[in-house]
C-alpha cells in the first residue's frame, strides 16, 4: 500500500473504527469528539506516550505496538477501580509508515479497545524524522468517590499482587493483559485501600504507593509470584528469579492493600480467573524491607526502589 496523506490516513481509520459506542455522540471526523458520562460517576483520564527504541523496537509488530499503546492505559484506569470510556490516539510516523504500517497499527488499538470495552473518538496524526511516537489519551469512569488511590495503604493491611511477576522482556511486554475485570470483581467484592499497577516494577511501584500513604511494608520474598519467563531469562543473564520478579516491570499486574481479614478469600478464589497472592504486610514508618519469610527473624534487607525509570536512572 502506497503512502497516504494526513486526511487520507484519517479517513482510513475513521473507516475501520466501529460507530458510535457507550457515550459518543460524536466520534472521529470533527474537531472534537462529543461525549456523555452517566450521573454518579467520576471521570478519569490517563495519558501514555510510547517511543520507538524505548518502549518497544524498530522491527514490532504494528499490530502489537497499536495493542500495546492502549493497554498501558487501560490498566492505569483498571489501577484505579474504574472502567475504560473513550479512548483518543496521536501518532508520529515515519516515512513509509502511512500506509499498511498504519493500518495495522490501528488495527492493534481497535483490538485492544474492543477486548476492554472502549471507543475510539480521535486523534492527531503527524510524520517524523525520528522515532515513531504513538501517545494515547484514555478516560474512564468510576463509581462517584469510588477512586482506589495510592494513598490509601493503611498498617496492618495485607499487600497483594495479581498474576506473576518478571521476564516480561522475554515478548510479554508487547501484548499486555491489563487486569480490568480483576480490578472490577475485587472493588466489588469489599474494601481496597490502595492499588497500583505495576508498570516499572514491583519494587518500585510499591514504593509509590508506601510513600503516597506514608508508610512502610515487609515483603516475604517467599511469597513473591515468580513468572516462568523471569525463571527463563535467569539462566542466560545470571540475576535471580526473584531479581526478575521484584524489578524488571512492564507486567502490568495489580498491587494492591486491603484488611487482612480479605486475604484468605482472595487468596483461595483469586479474582476473574487470575490468581492473587499475598507477598507482605504495612506496616508504619517509611520505605520497606525483603524478609525471606513471613515472620522470619534476623533476614531483613532493604529492598531497593529499581525497575524502569523513562529517564534512565534506574
Amino acid at each position: 500500500m502506497s503512502e497516504r496523506s494526513e486526511f487520507e490516513l484519517i479517513g482510513a481509520i475513521r473507516a475501520m473504527t466501529p460507530a458510535g459506542g457507550a457515550g459518543v455522540l460524536v466520534g472521529i471526523g470533527d474537531d472534537c469528539a462529543v461525549l456523555r458520562t452517566d450521573p454518579g460517576e467520576d471521570l478519569l483520564v490517563t495519558t501514555d506516550l510510547l517511543v520507538e527504541g524505548r518502549h518497544f523496537r524498530a522491527d514490532a509488530a504494528p499490530q502489537d505496538i497499536g495493542w500495546k499503546a492502549l493497554a498501558v492505559s487501560v490498566s492505569d484506569v483498571a489501577a484505579m477501580g474504574g472502567r475504560p470510556l473513550h479512548a483518543v490516539l496521536s501518532v508520529a510516523l515515519r516515512a513509509g509508515q502511512s500506509g499498511e504500517f498504519a493500518d495495522r497499527l490501528a488495527a492493534g488499538v481497535l483490538d485492544c479497545a474492543g477486548r476492554y470495552g472502549c471507543a475510539l473518538v480521535g486523534g492527531d496524526t503527524n510524520s517524523t524524522d525520528g522515532p515513531l511516537v504513538v501517545c494515547v489519551t484514555l478516560t474512564g469512569a468510576v463509581r462517584r468517590g469510588g477512586a482506589v488511590l495510592r494513598s490509601g495503604a493503611r498498617p496492618g493491611d495485607a499487600i497483594f499482587v495479581t498474576g506473576a511477576l518478571g521476564g516480561s522482556l522475554s515478548g510479554r511486554h508487547l501484548r499486555p493483559t491489563p487486569r480490568a475485570a480483576e480490578s472490577a470483581a475485587l472493588v466489588a467484592s469489599g474494601p481496597v485501600h490502595a492499588m497500583i499497577d505495576v508498570s516499572d516494577g514491583l519494587s518500585s511501584d510499591l514504593r509509590h504507593v508506601l510513600d503516597a500513604s506514608n508508610v512502610a511494608a515487609e515483603i516475604w520474598a517467599d511469597r513473591v509470584p515468580v513468572h516462568a519467563d523471569a525463571v527463563a531469562m535467569s539462566r542466560s543473564d545470571g540475576r535471580s528469579p526473584l531479581e526478575h520478579a521484584l524489578h524488571d516491570g512492564e507486567d502490568f499486574e495489580l498491587c494492591f492493600t486491603a484488611p487482612a481479614s480479605r486475604a484468605g478469600r482472595l487468596v483461595a478464589d483469586g479474582l476473574a480467573g487470575t490468581p492473587v497472592t499475598r507477598i507482605g504486610v504495612v506496616v508504619a514508618g517509611r520505605g520497606s524491607v525483603l524478609l525471606d519469610r513471613e515472620g522470619a527473624i534476623g533476614s531483613s534487607r532493604a529492598l531497593p526502589a529499581g525497575g524502569f525509570d523513562h529517564f534512565g536512572r534506574a
